[in-house]
């Protein structure tokens, strides 16, 4: 996630930080050897794949435009990042499974001591069996309510992906595949809005377009993204004369660590699942009844 070759190229931006050395966990799961129950019929075998993302993790962040589509004097500098996470089953329900992330982190001080950790809410994926609907991003901040055919959700699962406060970020249908040395699941082409680490800095494009790859193995799992950069016209449709700016491929590593302490994200994660179980119900009782939504404006942005 570089471009080696050449003395000036830019050099990684995002976390510069580093945290105390943790012990990642090299045995095959517990949930991973239930993954691989040979007496499993296919949805119990898909349920506990999705199950298998829970735990505590250490993670890094890598994102880089593989391919730019206009001139420059040289590329786009890399993301990298990292953090520790522990991953909540927020919710099993059968055909329905909630998954929370929550962060909780050490930094390595000036003068060499750790800090108090940090714990912050990140996000919340959120799976269904074969879904009668989804809350697709469209751009410019609104979101809508979209029907799945029967045909088409057959065998599959959706993901829909919520953000800090609970608000959608993005949703699609994919299927699991299951092999001895891993399972995985692909999406289909997905419209997400822009992240922080993106619109940050940029602001000459509008909405990433791409597939999301979950692949769940041993001793942890991985998120691959695979994204168009897409410039958007007025009318909130892809731009047909200046439509994208680069293709760009991320990868979250979720290794599975042990003996590291979230006792503080346990708190947090107790002492608020009842107000964001509130906050979850509200926004899914506004799609059901308004069919879409557009904000005046991020939240994080405000």
């Amino acid at each position: 996630f570089s471009w080696p070759l050449t003395a000036n190229m830019p050099k990684p931006r995002g976390g510069t930080t580093q945290g105390p050395a943790v012990t990642v966990d090299r045995a095959p799961s517990l949930a991973w050897n239930a993954l691989r129950d040979e007496k499993l019929s296919s949805l119990e075998r898909d349920r506990r794949a999705i199950l298998a993302m829970a735990g505590t993790y250490r993670v890094t962040f890598d994102f880089l435009e593989v391919v730019p589509f206009e001139a420059r004097d040289k590329p786009t500098a890399p993301y990298q990042s990292w953090g520790t996470e522990k991953i909540y089953v927020d919710r099993d329900a059968n055909t329905e499974i909630s998954l929370v992330h929550i962060l909780e982190m050490r930094i390595i001080q000036a003068d060499g001591s750790i800090s108090e950790p940090m714990v912050t809410k990140h996000w919340r994926q959120h799976w269904k069996y074969e879904p009668a609907h989804i809350v697709e991003y469209r751009g410019n901040e609104r979101w809508t309510r979209s029907s799945v055919s029967p045909m088409s959700a057959k065998g599959t699962w959706s993901q829909t992906v919520y953000q800090v406060d609970e608000s959608p970020r993005y949703a699609s249908v994919g299927r699991w595949q299951h092999r001895p040395s891993f399972s995985t699941w692909v999406s289909g082409d997905t419209w997400r809005p822009l992240p922080r680490r993106e619109w940050s800095v940029r602001d000459d494009y509008h909405v990433l377009i791409g597939t999301n790859r979950h692949t769940i193995y041993p001793t942890g799992w991985v998120q691959e993204e695979n994204n168009l950069k897409a410039v958007l016209n007025e009318r909130g449709e892809v731009d047909a004369t200046n439509a994208y700016r680069a293709r760009e491929y991320g990868v979250a590593r979720y290794e599975r660590i042990r003996d590291t302490d979230f006792a503080a994200a346990d708190r947090y994660y107790s002492r608020t699942k009842q107000f964001w179980d509130q906050v979850r119900d509200r926004w899914q009782e506004i799609f059901a009844t308004r069919g879409s939504v557009t904000l005046r404006g991020p939240v994080d942005k405000l």
